[in-house]
């Protein structure tokens, strides 16, 4: 046996997330159908709760489809401070109790239990890990446990909602083979429609299939889907590192070049950014404007700083970059912020521009914000603008979250 088919890997997932989240805040929200995204026609939904799939909604739909299916929704906007609150506090258990896991997204975890057996179960251990998540966060988790990384995911998606599972070593072929190809991770919906063309609805189907031949039809990805419907997937756990950048993107209802309202809401959206920062005791050393026009075209501008975390640092910053990117000629469809070069860090008082004043006012700020939520507080420029219709709290994340309103 290789040390690749001796290892334990377990992938825990946080069932619908931010409605759980959600539902911490406000009990009343429990066994109802919620959607939170963006509320205007061009919204998507972000995350839905079971009550609301159940009515065909899911997520990336747009939430005028999302609405009309299940008009008794209870939509809102959301609010990132609060999700990254309750993902750091999973994340910081689980980082007591393992010595290596890899946080994929907000919400999902790879955990390499391998050689943890020797004086306890693998399964009791990931079994006491769930509870305790539970028990000190109140949020439900589920979690799949096999070899490798590709049958564990499967396994987590098949069990819940707030369930678990384990895949013994060597039945994984055959806990694969009945479930529908879209079940494998890299299958998306354009190579599903072509393998139902080929008559290839089920895992099993694959796996009865020569690797050359599926290679011959997908290309690369072919070999990749071959090996991951016969259970062998290799890569490992890749250690967690702290994220390099935050950004946050706002598409309006309709497209507009109303220089107050762009710019009012490009200082909201860099002022809720700071925020995050200090909140996640982090300085930014690059800072970049986004704007995309009516006719889709994308331009962007950056600019290396000084590490800074401050308000009256970056808003004019950013509010510069603006004035040099934008073209008062055409229609905006879409503004963004982003922070990049991330470390960990508190803001240095400037002696000769900063106050002991301003420091103590940004901590009570945040106080207010960490306790009311990131809108809590907002400078007057900000206060008629309805902010952030995109916030990544990782790389790569795409949810729109936007601040915590019921409608």
């Amino acid at each position: 046996m290789t040390d690749n088919e001796k290892r334990t890997i377990l992938h825990m997932d946080l069932d619908t997330f931010f409605v759980s989240c959600e539902r911490l805040i406000d009990s009343k929200l429990n066994n109802k159908a919620v959607l939170i995204g963006g509320v205007s026609d061009r919204g998507v939904v972000a995350a839905c709760s079971y009550e609301a799939r159940a009515f065909g909604v899911h997520s990336a739909m747009p939430m005028k489809m999302a609405r009309q299916l299940c008009p008794e929704a209870i939509v809102l906007r959301g609010n990132s401070a609060t999700y990254t609150k309750y993902s750091e506090l999973v994340t910081d258990i689980i980082k007591e109790e393992v010595p290596l896991y890899e946080k994929s997204s907000i919400d999902e975890f790879y955990i390499d239990m391998t050689g943890m057996d020797k004086f306890f179960g693998c399964l009791s251990l990931a079994t006491e890990l769930r509870e305790k998540i539970m028990r000190e966060t109140g949020l439900p988790i589920s979690f799949g446990m096999s070899g490798n990384k590709t049958v564990s995911k499967i396994a987590t998606g098949e069990v819940k909602p707030n369930n678990q599972i384990k895949i013994e070593r060597g039945t994984e072929k055959e806990y694969l083979g009945p479930l529908s190809v879209r079940k494998i991770p890299m299958v998306g919906e354009k190579t599903f429609r072509s393998l139902c063309d080929l008559g290839l609805k089920r895992i099993h189907s694959i796996q009865e299939m020569p690797m050359e031949m599926v290679s011959k039809v997908f290309g690369k990805s072919g070999a990749m889907i071959w090996k991951k419907a016969n259970g062998i997937d290799n890569s490992p756990v890749v250690a967690y590192r702290e994220r390099k950048s935050i950004s946050t993107e706002r598409t309006f209802d309709k497209d507009t070049t109303d220089i107050t309202k762009l710019t009012g809401i490009m200082s909201s959206m860099a002022e809720n950014l700071a925020f995050q920062l200090r909140r996640g005791g982090k300085l930014t050393a690059c800072v970049s404007v986004k704007i995309r026009y009516s006719d889709f075209n994308t331009h962007t501008l950056q600019k290396r700083i000084p590490y800074a975390a401050a308000d009256h640092v970056l808003i004019p910053l950013i509010m510069e970059l603006f004035k040099k990117i934008y073209n008062r000629r055409l229609l905006v469809r879409l503004i963004g912020v982003k922070y990049s070069h991330l470390v960990g860090g508190a803001h240095q008082i400037n002696l000769f521009e900063d106050s002991s004043k301003m420091m103590d006012l940004y901590q009570a700020m945040d106080e207010m914000r960490d306790k009311y939520g990131d809108r809590a507080v907002v400078r007057a420029v900000g206060m008629g603008t309805k902010s952030i219709s995109r916030f990544n709290p990782f790389d790569g994340e795409p949810p729109p979250l936007l601040p915590n309103r019921r409608r």
